[in-house]
């Protein structure tokens, strides 16, 4: 099996020494193979999604991201048709926006949401 490295913070290594011990897994490369495994199935389900959809499109990040988010929200006025903001502990801000419109704006959405490296989480979900 081929060997590969990556640069992790130390945040983000004490997490998954964490989720290692928690969920039991033997080692810090089972755990990482199981979220590539994770990974890699949510992209295949998104990539089948077509057509006109009504979904949800749910993401945080650090308040300092406010711009980035602001900046994509107004990208994607087409298809926003509710949006909530809400300012979390901790300086986290959690957004919610309620979608309708093409599949492939939605999914161009949540790429650029999930590529920029400061926002934490986003995922779409089909209604």
């Amino acid at each position: 099996m081929p060997i590969i490295s990556a640069s992790l913070n130390q945040n983000f290594l004490d997490e998954m020494n964490k989720a290692q011990d928690s969920f039991g897994f033997s080692g810090r490369s089972e755990l990482i193979r199981a979220a590539v495994r994770m990974f890699l199935a949510e992209m295949k389900a998104q990539n089948e999604i077509s057509g006109k959809i009504n979904g949800v499109l749910i993401t945080s990040h650090n308040q300092d991201t406010e711009h980035f988010v602001t900046n994509v929200k107004h990208k994607y006025e087409d298809i926003i048709s509710t949006q909530i903001h809400s300012r979390l502990e901790s300086g986290k801000c959690l957004e919610i926006f309620i979608l309708e419109g093409t599949a492939e704006r939605a999914k161009q959405m949540l790429k650029s949401l999930q590529t920029h490296k400061k926002i934490d989480y986003a995922k779409l979900l089909r209604a």
